[in-house]
């Protein structure tokens, strides 16, 4: 199984490659990605010296063009998918359909993978992308079960690649409203959840308050660590009581399951966190590393090492770590 890290800026960038993963994914300084946060992603120039190096290092890098284009922003789409392309980077992942269509037809042998923004959660959904546009990879929603992911990769042709490591949303991917709905702004076509024009902090009497537009998302007290505000994950007062009225925060963690997604045929895991740091991708690198070569050298006597878990307890968001959907018992 292939080790795909994000790679928000250089450092991070570098923290994978050099700390074992198989693979980087990265993304443009713009809307063009799911990850549009001020400081983060590459210019043109700096993809072109991030893809020297990554390749010096014989490994691959993948970006991502996984937002969906609004037609006055069309050129804006081609554009980066050019310009990934003409930096010789070794995949596009991608979501909007209009997109694949360009991108296969201008630039027919460049890899194109499908990103889990397209939410395409069943054999017959890649069946469609994989005739009409030739892709070669999907990156699959967080929402199925370990019984689903195996069912789809009997199915398909299409190489697999799901989360092992990360925050969780509430929201099936490519379907978030919520803070569209509050911001004027989608996700989905801005690529930010929460854009920081919007996110406000206020010291008060009562506390650290964190606001997305006017409202109140959470309210921290001295000493308590406080999170970048996201709807889904805020603490609401609901009849008496205050607490995380859509969901608590908590972060993916597969290092139990490794074997089984080995044998479901899962061919890469990929790590979630573009928006953290270059410590926490070469942390959670280290660990995977270690886990999957473990796993594919002795899968029949496999087991995470304790200090693996203790290591990705202290990266998790949130207090605790989960299986999410892949150890849901219900179909």
């Amino acid at each position: 199984m292939e080790l795909v890290c994000p790679a928000g800026n250089m450092g991070s960038l570098r923290a994978a490659v050099d700390h074992g993963a198989d693979a980087v994914y990265t993304g443009f300084r713009d809307a063009t990605n799911a990850r549009h946060f001020p400081g983060l992603n590459f210019t043109p120039e700096s993809l072109r010296e991030a893809v020297q190096y990554v390749h010096r290092k014989q490994r691959k890098i993948f970006v991502a063009i996984n937002t969906y284009p609004q037609p006055a922003g069309w050129p804006l789409w081609t554009a980066a998918v050019d310009t990934a392309v003409t930096a010789e980077v070794d995949a596009l992942i991608l979501a909007d359909i209009g997109l694949l269509e360009y991108a296969k037809d201008k630039w027919p042998d460049m890899p194109l993978h499908l990103s889990v923004q397209a939410s395409a959660t069943n054999w017959e959904a890649l069946d469609f992308y994989h005739r009409l546009f030739a892709i070669r990879r999907a990156v699959l929603p967080r929402v199925l079960s370990l019984r689903q992911v195996t069912a789809i990769t009997r199915k398909t042709p299409v190489a697999i690649e799901v989360f092992g490591f990360g925050s969780l949303c509430v929201m099936a991917e490519g379907r978030c409203l919520l803070s569209s709905y509050v911001t004027g702004r989608s996700p989905n076509s801005y690529g930010a959840c929460s854009p920081a024009s919007h996110v406000r902090w206020s010291q008060t009497p009562a506390g650290l308050e964190a606001r997305v537009s006017e409202v109140l998302v959470d309210r921290y007290q001295e000493n308590e660590k406080a999170a970048y505000p996201t709807l889904c994950k805020g603490r609401y007062q609901v009849e008496k009581s205050v607490y995380y009225a859509l969901e608590e925060p908590t972060s993916l963690n597969t290092l139990d399951i490794l074997p089984a997604l080995m044998r479901a045929g899962v061919q890469a895991i990929k790590v979630e966190g573009r928006q953290r740091g270059p410590a926490y991708v070469r942390q959670v690198t280290v660990i995977f590393r270690a886990a999957i070569d473990a796993c594919l050298n002795h899968p029949e006597c496999y087991r995470p090492d304790p200090d693996w878990q203790a290591g990705l307890s202290r990266l998790a968001e949130g207090a605790q770590t989960t299986l999410g959907a892949y150890h849901r018992p219900w179909h």
